[in-house]
């Protein structure tokens, strides 16, 4: 067996000597030895003959890296890698879905309020509408159908007048009959919008604003205002169609029928999707919500059904039969539904009003078609057996009506749809008539001030 012997040699130290490396900086301010240039290594004194220390180049030192740049090695492991750039720094790759075995293209993951919901999946997220008076958190459910494949972004929403309760069911049966899995696209649905009103079965948010009449909204506003903003950016700017459901106000319903901007190419072919359901042309009050979404290149109607403060299930399953159809034509889901009738547009429309105080009784149904001098309904006199009779002034059909109450004259009672596809046709009508025609219907009263008190005004009856 052969035995290694290892011999160390050691070599004492003498004291303040030192050996330059170039580029390194003096110890303790040492200068170099005489005579020593920049690519000249220094020999070791002593040592006469001895090969020179070898020199290291500049390139060879390692980065003057700080204690946070340098990675860590958790224990046991590889060294973890150094810090990338943040997304400011570095550039987006753009990811480019690619087609599933049938052609389609699966969609990416939707984020929204913060959260990621992944194709083929539902969720019910939260949407925070600001403070309540005790300052906690007003969240508002935020349903989400997210379809396995690439598609538009259809968004509904109800109740944004808090008393207003069947567009709530609407929004909750379609969201909840659709299959994520066989679904184009995305559906967000907020059956809550105006939460502080539905609270308090109101109309009106607590400081008797109408939520309807301030959007887009401002952050630093009024409640009104930085609810509207809130909802506004958080959700809306996520749409490419909007569909607001809403009924009649105080004490009065409404036929199933589309409030629209036709005058909009987009919305005009929007509108054309919702079968049979009318369409009434009205280009929208200022600060409503369907009017500021189309001027923000967002298809919108607001889908009129019905009463408020009930819930009426003919109009709610009208409803969820027009949503169905529209999203058929949108190609977002396969809905086979039929409709029997074709749909009627009307471009302008008029309030017939009581001449007299009394007890208005009605006539008519909702939807009826009526003719110039058809009675409407009566108003009778409480105090004696005087009854005056309430007529139409035109033909047309009935879009809208107050429920059987006591009026006062000037009493807004009926509201009737001039059914005609040709504007300039009716113009030219309502002129020899000697009437007047306006390119907006008429509204129940003229004032427009947001800050009314609760059931004081017939204008809000439009959105």
């Amino acid at each position: 067996m052969a035995l290694l012997v290892c011999t160390w040699v050691v070599v004492p130290a003498q004291e303040d000597q030192r050996r330059e490396i170039p580029g390194a900086a003096t110890v303790s301010g040492a200068p170099a030895e005489e005579g020593a240039t920049a690519n000249q290594p220094l020999p070791v004194p002593g040592e006469p003959g001895r090969d020179p220390v070898p020199v290291l180049d500049e390139e060879y030192f390692l980065p003057d890296l700080s204690i946070e740049e340098m990675p860590e090695i958790p224990p046991g492991g590889e060294p973890r890698p150094a810090p990338v750039p943040s997304p400011a720094q570095a550039e987006p790759v753009p990811v480019v879905p690619a087609p599933d075995e049938t052609g389609y293209v699966v969609a990416p993951s939707l984020q929204l309020l913060g959260a990621e919901v992944f194709s083929g999946q539902r969720a019910e997220l939260k949407w925070t509408a600001g403070q309540s008076f005790g300052g906690r958190t007003l969240d508002v459910p935020v349903l989400v159908a997210h379809g396995l494949k690439v598609g538009p972004v259809l968004c509904l929403t109800a109740a944004v007048h808090g008393d207003e309760l069947n567009g709530v069911e609407i929004v909750r049966r379609v969201i909840g009959d659709l299959e994520p899995k066989d679904l184009s696209g995305t559906v967000i649905g907020v059956p809550i919008v105006n939460l502080l009103g539905f609270l308090r079965g109101s109309r009106y948010l607590p400081d008797r604003r109408d939520l309807n009449r301030y959007f887009p909204g401002n952050p630093r506003g009024s409640a009104a205002s930085r609810i509207a903003y809130l909802f506004f950016e958080q959700i809306i700017r996520h749409c490419n169609y909007l569909v607001d459901f809403h009924t009649g106000s105080l004490d009065r319903t409404n036929l199933p029928q589309l409030r629209a901007d036709l005058s909009d190419p987009g919305v005009f072919e929007f509108t054309q999707h919702f079968g049979a359901t009318a369409v009434l042309h009205h280009d929208g009050a200022t600060g409503t919500l369907r009017r500021v979404a189309s001027e923000a290149g967002i298809p919108a109607v607001t889908f009129e059904l019905g009463e408020p403060r009930t819930l009426q299930i003919e109009h709610v399953d009208f409803g969820v039969l027009a949503v169905d159809t529209l999203i058929d034509k949108l190609g977002m889901m396969k809905r086979s539904r039929l409709w029997a009738e074709k749909q009627p547009v009307f471009y302008a429309s008029r309030w017939v009003r009581s001449d007299q105080g009394g007890i208005l009784i009605t006539n008519v149904k909702l939807g009826a078609k009526v003719g110039e001098g058809d009675v409407l309904g009566t108003v009778t006199n409480p105090l004696s057996t005087e009854v005056m009779q309430v007529r139409s002034p035109f033909n047309g059909r009935v879009l809208g009506m107050a429920l059987n109450q006591f009026v006062l004259p000037g009493f807004a009672a009926f509201h009737i749809g001039i059914a005609t596809r040709e504007p300039d046709e009716l113009m030219k009508a309502e002129m020899e008539s000697g009437t007047r025609a306006p390119s907006a219907p008429d509204r129940p009263d003229t004032e427009d001030a947001p800050e009314l008190e609760e059931g004081a005004g017939e204008r809000s009856e439009y959105d």
